[in-house]
């Protein structure tokens, strides 16, 4: 009982912190950096993210998520990181349904690795920041690769 009156106190005293929401970074890092979005609905996805000159990570996510919010923060940093080889593509799937079904996805969170509007690799679930820098690297490496074998093809046609 004494502890939890000293706990009662501490915790009186303690300043009150609203958490950051993965919605609100989405707002700043959209407005600021450009490096990530929040997809509107099927057209905009198709815009921004199949038609998109660079690579693109999808996450799939959902607002009631416990691990989704813990993720994007990670996938912001790393993509942060790569300063615009590689976009980040947030997808609520209760708002976009149809893209959830599109893309088989079955539970949160999901990200997929996209490249010239085509679904490259695929990652389920929570992941560390290590996991997901080696996993976007991958992305890019073969990005690059296949890049550079069309810049070939057009030097030298046959």
């Amino acid at each position: 009982m004494m502890r939890f009156a000293i706990l009662k106190k501490l915790k009186a005293r303690l300043p009150c912190r609203i958490p950051q929401t993965a919605s609100d970074k989405s707002i700043s890092s959209t407005s600021n950096l450009n490096e990530s979005f929040k997809v509107q609905d099927v057209k905009d996805f198709n815009d921004r993210v199949k038609n998109s000159k660079v690579p693109v990570i999808v996450d799939f996510f959902a607002t009631w998520c416990n691990p989704c919010r813990l993720l994007t923060p990670r996938l912001e940093t790393v993509i942060a990181e790569r300063k615009g080889k590689i976009i980040l593509a947030k997808v609520d799937i209760d708002e976009n349904t149809d893209l959830a079904l599109d893309y088989e996805v079955g539970s949160v969170p999901v990200i997929l690795a996209m490249d010239n509007g085509e679904v490259v690799d695929k990652l389920i679930g929570l992941q560390d920041e290590d996991k997901l820098r080696k996993f976007i690297d991958k992305v890019l490496r073969e990005h690059c690769e296949v890049a550079e074998k069309k810049d070939v093809k057009k030097a030298n046609p046959k």
